[in-house]
């Protein structure tokens, strides 16, 4: 039920004109994304709807440092770790629908 709320959630902003968020613009930087901005586009859609702004913050600079995805998900600290456990979440996600 509550990926089918995440779905409705999402279709109901697609097509919706926004200003691109930390994700989409770090995805659309990105060499894995090679310029692909509607897929960067919904990945952005997904991350607002699962993570707040801080934590996109943090996610997008995991496109140009993917060694700091791994120290975060390492980390003993518990805002890492409930940081961490929303990522996955938000990565699982963005897989599902995106893709």
């Amino acid at each position: 039920m509550k990926h089918f709320a995440l779905l409705a959630a999402l279709a109901a902003t697609l097509g919706s004109a926004a200003c691109a968020g930390p994700v989409e613009k770090a995805c659309e930087k990105s060499d894995r994304a090679s310029g692909n901005t509607q897929l960067c586009g919904c990945i952005q859609q997904v991350a607002d709807l699962t993570l707040d702004g801080r934590d996109q913050r943090l996610a997008a600079k995991f496109f140009r440092d993917p060694h700091r995805a791994q120290e975060i998900r390492q980390s003993d600290r518990q805002s890492d770790e409930r940081f961490w456990t929303k990522y996955r979440e938000f990565g699982s996600n963005a897989e599902r629908y995106c893709s």
